[in-house]
């Protein structure tokens, strides 16, 4: 004859295995929060540092583009060295424009093709 004891027998010993199993999960889900938090702290502070350097990317560029204006009003007319730049700028503008437009046009619909025609494969299969 089983004797129960201190904890009740089974259903005292199931039941502290179910509330240690229930402080552990809610033990996980507290890391997992702490986790996640510390993760998006350093992700804001990573898009942060990102976007600084990138309006400092692009005053920089900025200045390329003047000395660049500079070295050519050595020997041109200051107006004409900076439509020089203005066209070479306008150049590569067209230039990025027309392969964002061709790679915008490639990739749109956003729709997974062939994954769907893999499924519409896969259903006819199954059913045949």
């Amino acid at each position: 004859m089983p004797t129960q004891g201190a904890n009740g027998g089974v259903g005292g010993a199931a039941k502290q295995v179910a509330d240690h199993a229930s402080s552990i999960a809610k033990l996980e889900l507290e890391l997992a929060i702490l986790e996640l938090k510390k993760k998006v702290v350093a992700l804001g502070l990573g898009i942060g540092l990102g976007l600084g350097a990138a309006i400092f990317a692009l005053f920089m560029l900025g200045f390329a583009l003047a000395a660049v204006a500079a070295a050519f009003a050595t020997f041109l007319s200051t107006w004409l060295a900076l439509l020089i730049v203005a066209g070479i700028l306008f150049l590569l503008v067209g230039v990025l424009g027309a392969l964002a437009l061709g790679s915008i046009k490639k990739g749109s619909p956003p729709v997974p093709e062939q994954a769907i025609m893999e499924a519409k494969m896969t259903t006819a299969a199954i059913k045949s």
